[in-house]
């Protein structure tokens, strides 16, 4: 039976990894969590929960003690003292590590990004928890930390802006809302690219590259990407309303996704592997689609 541990797995494409993996009656899952919100994933006999506080190293290295794990997810890594931390209590117990990391260890630019365009092994190492450092720097420092460390074989999964109808965070919603509404929505570069991932498609591969030898830093994103202004097309042709779009406004009507040169990456390295994407262009506009019509059913 394996033994798999979740840091992480109790809302968006968590919860969806943990769901798939509990589909697997030969192996054991262990979700983490601080125990706020009471989980919905019931009483199967091959999950067990622990409760501790991620950023709280005694009480993490408590809860895990010296439990032997063939794979530990890390999705709420954010800092190098947190990935520091992780290979220290890890060592000795994990075979294998797959940290959640970013499309944001990037910066921007008009070509496909490459894991070779940031360089964890090369990185000079830093110490700090998460408000020492901007997401983007966290999330590169917490990569070189745990990618140089030798106890046990890692992947970083560099995944871009995640959407579904579970998304916590209301990006698209955003979008939807203000078209709906006629209220302006900021766009610095319409024709700016972007890559998405939907969120049971990350959660599918993430539960694939546990079962893989994937290692070091890999790219995760459907296939294909969407401008910002091919985003607001989608939703007028679901609303019916025309986008109201502006270079400025005020920071409560700036898009979400408004950046102002391209950002998306190249997914070779999973492919190459095995590993099968969604079409952007299939599933967008579904999910625009029904969560316009989420919209309609309140009003």
């Amino acid at each position: 039976m394996r033994n798999i541990l979740v840091l992480g797995g109790t809302r968006f494409f968590g919860k969806r990894l943990v769901e798939r993996l509990l589909q697997d009656q030969d192996t054991q899952v262990t979700i983490l969590t601080r125990g706020n919100t009471e989980d919905s994933f019931g009483g199967y006999e091959w999950l067990n929960r622990l409760y501790a506080d991620r950023t709280d190293t005694a009480a993490l290295a408590e809860a895990v003690q010296d439990d032997k794990w063939d794979v530990v997810y890390d999705n709420i890594c954010y800092s190098p003292d947190e990935a520091a931390d992780a290979a220290r209590i890890f060592a000795g117990n994990a075979k294998r590590y797959i940290l959640t990391s970013s499309l944001s260890v990037y910066d921007s630019k008009p070509e496909a990004l490459t894991e070779a365009d940031f360089d964890p092994y090369s990185y000079p190492v830093q110490t700090g928890g998460k408000d020492d450092h901007s997401y983007q720097e966290g999330k590169r420092l917490a990569e070189t930390v745990l990618l140089k460390q030798t106890a046990f074989p890692v992947a970083a999964v560099r995944f871009p802006i995640v959407l579904g109808i579970d998304d916590y965070t209301r990006r698209l919603h955003f979008h939807i809302g203000h078209v709906r509404e006629g209220k302006p929505v900021g766009v610095p570069n319409p024709e700016a690219v972007i890559s998405f991932i939907r969120s049971d498609e990350a959660a599918e591969f993430l539960y694939w590259l546990g079962h893989s030898s994937l290692t070091g830093p890999v790219n995760a994103c459907s296939d294909g990407t969407l401008s910002i202004g091919e985003i607001l097309a989608v939703i007028e042709q679901a609303t019916g309303q025309q986008a109201l779009t502006m270079q400025k406004t005020a920071k409560a009507d700036m898009s979400p996704f408004g950046i102002e040169q391209s950002w998306h990456m190249d997914t070779t390295k999973a492919r190459k592997a095995g590993f099968s994407f969604l079409s952007l262009s299939a599933w967008f506009p579904e999910l625009v689609s029904y969560i316009n019509d989420s919209f309609g059913q309140r009003e």
